[in-house]
């Protein structure tokens, strides 16, 4: 019997333990959760007889080797700080590792080790990074092989919320790690547009003008962190337009706007929020950066004229007004209580499904004559345990792992899923979980 070990219970692994546990007769498995937190673990394993549940402190060196050395393959949930720890051990143990996460430095070094071990470290598994490198190579192999010019490529994708659950002022709830969404674009980001590097700073990242369609409806992008370091990656070193983007509803990019100029992402800890509510933090915070006194927030009351009203609906609905909520998170940040907030008001009900939109834009001539490729993406979650993010994160790290164990994927050292290997498999399997893309071309 083979073994595969998850170390992340969170928000994106339900879809993930559902699958494996449900693959475990069939490909003789067993599956070992490692998790801090007993209780979710054993609510999302259910007590299943091909389950075993560990709690254990992944820093923990002792309590983490012992279980990598009992694993025939390991997947890695953990924040992405914390893979470096499980990496090091399994290329120790020599044990393959997925994850989900970008490839760092850090993760990036370990190439030939990971060679030296026998063993492939497959990262960007999940669904942006994952799902979107293996739809788009899969289409620009194709059209290379067809000796066509690639000469645009913009990806976007987004975790946002199914039209029948999206009931507040930001058109947005959260789906997975909230403190992503509270960080989200502080790097700023650097992408190619008519052969130009084009930089942009955090503060300039959230323009709601900027739009794709997707099925008959419009969602605003920001551009991601570093799109430059693709090009190479998927062979488009000669391209004009390079882009991957986060698709958001307009609303909230333009909300989101606001809440960077109010300072309310800031990371330095200076509030004491035993006993503070919501709307007292507000007011604290107002009055520490000056902003009653800025020139667009000179009153409080003139959140009213921004966006026709809009940012005033979005802020009372996070709290602003709310002297009966209670922080009590110690001595936080302005982003800390964000981040609070954004569980609070912006929480799935039970009931709420999710939804992921992707879109893959590429243009290419080909005999003189130039095309578009529009292909596009819709999941919608179940629920809010079985979400659309927990769906297309989980699903690709699970059948990833089955293929790796039964020999169909056989690489060794450090990959991102941009190879036939890789992707051929998955996507199809990907296919019959019903994660399928509809593809549009049109001559330009």
């Amino acid at each position: 019997m083979k073994k595969i070990l998850l170390f992340g219970a969170g928000k994106s692994a339900t879809v993930l333990i559902d699958f494996l546990l449900k693959q475990s007769l069939s490909h003789n498995l067993q599956l070992v959760v490692a998790d801090v937190n007993e209780e979710m673990m054993l609510q999302k394993t259910n007590h299943h007889p091909r389950s075993i549940v560990k709690v254990v402190n992944i820093e923990n060196a002792a309590e983490r080797r012992e279980l990598i050395l009992g694993s025939d393959i390991v997947i890695s949930m953990m924040p992405p700080v914390l893979h470096i720890l499980i990496a090091k051990d399994c290329i120790e143990y020599k044990k393959s590792l997925i994850t989900a996460s970008y490839v760092d430095h850090q993760i990036r070094v370990l190439n030939e080790s990971a060679i030296e071990a026998g063993i492939v470290m497959l990262c960007e598994m999940g669904l942006d990074p994952g799902i979107d490198h293996m739809s788009a190579k899969e289409i620009l192999d194709k059209l290379h092989f067809k000796n066509a010019t690639v000469t645009s490529f913009k990806s976007h994708c987004g975790g946002l919320v199914s039209p029948e659950s999206d009931n507040n002022p930001w058109h947005y709830k959260i789906s997975w790690n909230p403190r992503n969404v509270v960080n989200a674009g502080k790097s700023g980001a650097v992408y190619l547009e008519n052969k130009k590097e084009i930089e942009e700073h955090y503060e300039d990242l959230f323009n709601a003008n900027r739009s794709v369609i997707v099925e008959d409806k419009s969602y605003a992008y920001y551009p991601n962190r570093d799109s430059l370091s693709y090009i190479p990656l998927y062979n488009l070193l000669n391209i004009e337009n390079f882009v991957r983007t986060t698709l958001r509803m307009p609303a909230f990019i333009k909300g989101w706007k606001h809440v960077i100029d109010l300072k309310l992402t800031d990371e330095t800890p200076r509030y004491d929020t035993e006993g503070l509510s919501m709307a007292a933090f507000y007011q604290q915070h107002l009055q520490h950066n000056d902003v009653a006194d800025h020139v667009v927030y000179k009153i409080v009351e003139q959140f009213e004229s921004l966006d026709e009203g809009l940012f005033a609906k979005q802020m009372r609905f996070l709290g602003f007004d709310d002297t009966t909520t209670i922080i009590n998170k110690g001595f936080c940040s302005a982003a800390d209580v964000l981040q609070f907030a954004l569980e609070k008001y912006l929480v799935l009900d039970p009931s709420d499904k999710d939804r992921i939109v992707m879109l893959h834009e590429i243009e290419y001539t080909i005999d003189d004559q130039k095309y578009l490729i529009e292909s596009s993406l819709v999941v919608d979650g179940d629920n809010a345990m079985h979400t659309a993010m927990a769906k297309t994160v989980g699903l690709p790290l699970g059948i990833a792992a089955l293929l790796i164990l039964n020999g169909t994927i056989k690489l060794k050292g450090v990959h991102v899923p941009v190879i036939p290997e890789v992707y051929d498999p998955v996507l199809k399997m990907l296919a019959q979980q019903g994660i399928i893309f509809k593809e549009k071309k049109t001559s330009l």
